[in-house]
């Protein structure tokens, strides 16, 4: 367990030699009936499955640490229990129960009493990452100043205790949400401070930051060089493992905005392909979405129609509001521009009214303004 964890450290949660030393523990756990030993054997088999994105490998894990905590847990384990839970959640595509898992969690977490789980539980604090994780959660529910403010808070936290891992995981997910509200600056600057961070504390990335830098490229214009970047970081080991759907997601995203189509929908189906094998549904609904975009800029109208259809389809199944507003705004623009301005503006206007905060993002900008042009 000692070799497995030191090993996420330095090579990142996608570490081939962290899985097998987990293996190994799990396997002398089992024979030695430690019921400690077992469920941290068990929790590092499911952050290399995560690190990996397996996400039906991270069910079945996670589910056995819920079992192995259902009776007689400490509070510590109960609180690993769902730190396992509230990520596989969120990357399954259930926003709301992975907030529920937040939720549960940050109310066991004691910063005293489970300061030594940074050293036993995949290198990184169980408080900060509910902190985060919460605030990706409530971008995806609809609440974009509430999923700011959690992941300030978050990353405050993670500052404040100055665990190296920690702060890595928080910066690069405070960027990713900053990406998705629109400010490309703030999240450039996330991502040089971990740079800084990696390099000065000999770090493993936890995930490929080539797709933020290409998401970055991509949000300030830079569609060239952001695809050349997003493609390189695709095809890196890292590349192919956590997170690999988001740099899908992003270099479908650049390809669009630079007009390449028939990338664009060959990306973005890839990313559905991958999402099947892998259960890693967090981004689902954007790729259906991306798909419908590309298709429509083919000139396949009825195909991209039907695209975006199952695109808003899966956001409201995952009670994912935000990506329900961009299928909705995506859908609402193609219909308009074929003349049908009524029933463009009565599917846009009912999601755009759900929203009771964050108008000044980019996303509730664009939906305010096409209902403009649709009145």
């Amino acid at each position: 367990m000692a070799r497995g964890l030191s090993l996420f450290t330095t090579e990142g949660y996608s570490s081939a030699g962290a899985a097998k030393a987990y293996a190994r523990a799990h396997e002398l756990a089992e024979h030695r009936s430690s019921p400690r030993q077992l469920f941290t054997a068990v929790y590092g088999l499911w952050q290399s499955a995560n690190g990996a994105g397996r996400i039906l490998d991270c069910r079945r894990l996670s589910n056995r640490l819920q079992q192995l905590t259902a009776s007689k847990a400490d509070d510590g384990l109960r609180l690993q229990a769902h730190h396992s839970a509230w990520a596989t959640c969120l990357f399954a595509g259930e926003p709301a129960t992975a907030r529920e898992h937040c939720k549960a969690g940050r109310q066991l977490y004691d910063p005293e009493r489970d300061r030594p789980h940074r050293l036993l539980y995949g290198g990184h604090d169980p408080g900060v990452c509910a902190g985060y994780v919460s605030g990706q959660v409530h971008w995806v529910l609809g609440y974009p100043e509430k999923s700011l403010a959690l992941g300030k808070e978050a990353l405050a936290m993670a500052e404040r205790i100055a665990h190296p891992l920690t702060l890595e995981d928080a910066l690069l997910w405070d960027a990713i949400l900053h990406v998705e509200l629109g400010e490309p600056e703030t999240a450039l600057q996330r991502l040089e401070a971990c740079e800084a961070l990696v390099a000065e504390q000999r770090l493993g990335f936890v995930m490929e930051p080539r797709f933020l830098r290409g998401a970055v490229l991509s949000a300030q214009g830079a569609f060239d060089e952001a695809v050349t970047c997003l493609h390189e970081g695709l095809g890196s080991r890292l590349g192919a493992m956590r997170l690999r759907l988001y740099g899908v997601v992003r270099l479908a995203v650049a390809l669009t905005l630079q007009g390449e189509h028939s990338g664009a929908l060959v990306t973005a189906r890839e990313g559905l392909s991958t999402a099947e094998k892998t259960g890693h549904r967090q981004w689902e609904a954007e790729l259906h979405r991306l798909e419908g975009v590309a298709l429509w800029g083919l000139n396949r109208l009825e195909e991209g129609q039907r695209a975006l259809e199952t695109a808003l389809r899966v956001a409201r199944r995952q009670q994912a509001k935000a990506y329900e507003l961009r299928a909705a705004t995506s859908l609402a623009r193609l219909w308009g521009e074929q003349g049908r301005r009524y029933e463009a503006r009565e599917l846009l206007a009912p999601v755009y009214g759900w929203f009771t905060e964050g108008f000044d993002t980019a996303d509730l900008k664009e939906a305010k303004g096409l209902l403009g042009e649709l009145t």
